[in-house]
């Protein structure tokens, strides 16, 4: 096979949020840029992540809505359908999962799309089928993670879904087993379960929401429990079985789970080895693309995205090709800064969270209070009545007099999140956050009631 070798100023090899946001944004610089991507350029997030799950959630909790009617605002009587939000999806998707406008869009930016699956050969190569790219001035990998899929017995071979089968399906299967109790676990199966399938949930860990604090996992138990969704957690699988129509799930503790369709949601993983990263020194069984502060793998070579291991949300990929482009245009640019990343699972309630956990303040040596504000007893809370439940919890680095961490969960934790955020980002002393004026009567005004409880 005869190799044609192009040159170009910049390779995007991936082009999911940040990868298409870095190579249109160099586009219009004025570099000549090629696009790679054998997959939808946008990537997992606007047609099989964030965006049509988050459809999915918002129709869910329509229904639960609509169900919390009685004794408040009236009575009601619900009925639900599947169709119009898998008819959302898909309109959303563009079409059936077609991409064309985006490659369109990329293009009217003034760059190039190669559709094709592409490979590092060095630190100045991309090779896609049999067509080499070399370029003048930088490669930026933002090539993602695909669903990990757990060696069980039994388990290659059947038909389970991963998050992009869940999200495309038509149909509201009658009952579901869910391996994983993380975000994506436990939002879909909180999903189909206000859509009518009896979901089970089964978690490896001690609770749901493992990375989270360990109040967020046991209220979303909690609240799970109340909906009828059952949930085996220090449950790990240790064999699946498919016959007729369903799958059964084993597990270590001697459980025997069976439903209608099985979903896979224990985690993301990265193949360096796909990418060929080992051409540019990278040991390719490492699970993540490990960079310097602002982004650079090795000379000409920057990673963004969920390959860096720094956490798999569509606006860490944004931040850090922001950080990227300023680089290659030789702009001025900071050090990342991951102190403040937050990230907000879509349950009912909501569960948003920002820099570190009690547990991890503690192992850093830090001397840490913490303090709870119970969103129920707010006066929010109150006038919420139902659908109420939920907290926030500030960690605080007490040798200093900043908070280093929170959660905010409850009724639009994700939103309260904005407050909290901004607090450990710009380390705002806790003194000072006592003493601000907080809008009556909010969510967000429960703040007042976790710092009040701050203790050792």
């Amino acid at each position: 096979m005869t190799e044609t070798v192009e040159t170009v100023d910049v390779v995007v090899l991936g082009m999911g949020p940040g990868g298409e946001d870095a190579a249109g944004r160099l586009a219009e610089a004025g570099l000549e840029v090629v696009g790679v991507d054998g997959n939808l350029v946008g990537g997992e997030c606007p047609y099989w992540g964030c965006v049509p799950s988050k459809m999915m959630i918002r129709a869910a909790n329509l229904l639960a809505e609509g169900r919390r009617i009685p004794g408040m605002a009236g009575s009601s009587m619900i009925t639900a359908d599947w169709a119009p939000v898998a008819k959302r999806i898909r309109d959303e998707a563009t079409d059936n999962w077609d991409d064309k406008a985006a490659v369109d869009r990329f293009e009217g930016r003034g760059g190039r799309f190669v559709r094709g699956y592409g490979r590092l050969d060095g630190r100045k190569r991309v090779v896609v089928g049999d067509r080499v790219f070399e370029t003048r001035t930088a490669i930026v990998v933002n090539t993602g993670t695909k669903a990990f899929i757990p060696p069980i017995d039994g388990l290659a071979g059947t038909p389970y879904w991963t998050n992009r089968e869940a999200i495309e399906t038509e149909e509201v299967p009658g009952s579901l087993v869910v391996l994983g109790g993380g975000a994506i676990g436990a939002e879909l199966g909180q999903v189909f379960a206000r859509f009518g399938a009896s979901v089970s949930v089964v978690e490896g860990a001690e609770r749901l929401l493992p990375p989270e604090e360990p109040e967020a996992g046991r209220l979303i138990g909690d609240i799970f429990a109340r909906e009828d969704i059952a949930v085996y957690t220090s449950a790990h699988v240790t064999a699946v079985r498919h016959d007729a129509g369903r799958f059964e799930v084993m597990t270590d503790t001697g459980e025997h789970v069976t439903g209608e369709r099985l979903l896979v949601a224990t985690g993301r993983h990265v193949d360096l080895a796909a990418i060929g990263a080992s051409s540019i020194g990278i040991d390719e069984k490492e699970r993540a693309l490990r960079t310097d502060d602002r982004l650079r793998v090795c000379d000409g070579v920057w990673a963004i995205g969920d390959i860096t291991g720094k956490g798999a949300f569509t606006h860490m990929s944004m931040y850090q090709a922001d950080i990227v482009v300023r680089q290659i245009l030789g702009q001025a640019v900071t050090a990342a800064d991951y102190r403040a990343v937050p990230r907000v699972t879509f349950t009912d309630p909501e569960v948003g969270s920002v820099g570190l956990s009690e547990e991890a303040a503690r192992r850093a040596g830090l001397t840490v209070r913490t303090g709870i504000g119970q969103a129920a007893t707010s006066t929010r809370g109150w006038i919420h009545k139902v659908g109420n439940d939920g907290f926030i919890k500030l960690v605080e680095d007490a040798g200093r007099g900043v908070l280093v961490g929170a959660t905010s969960a409850g009724p639009m934790g994700g939103e309260v999140l904005g407050l909290l955020t901004l607090a450990v980002h710009a380390e705002v002393p806790t003194e000072q956050l006592r003493h601000m004026i907080y809008a009556y009567p909010t969510f967000h005004r429960g703040m007042l009631d976790a710092l009040a409880d701050l203790t050792e």
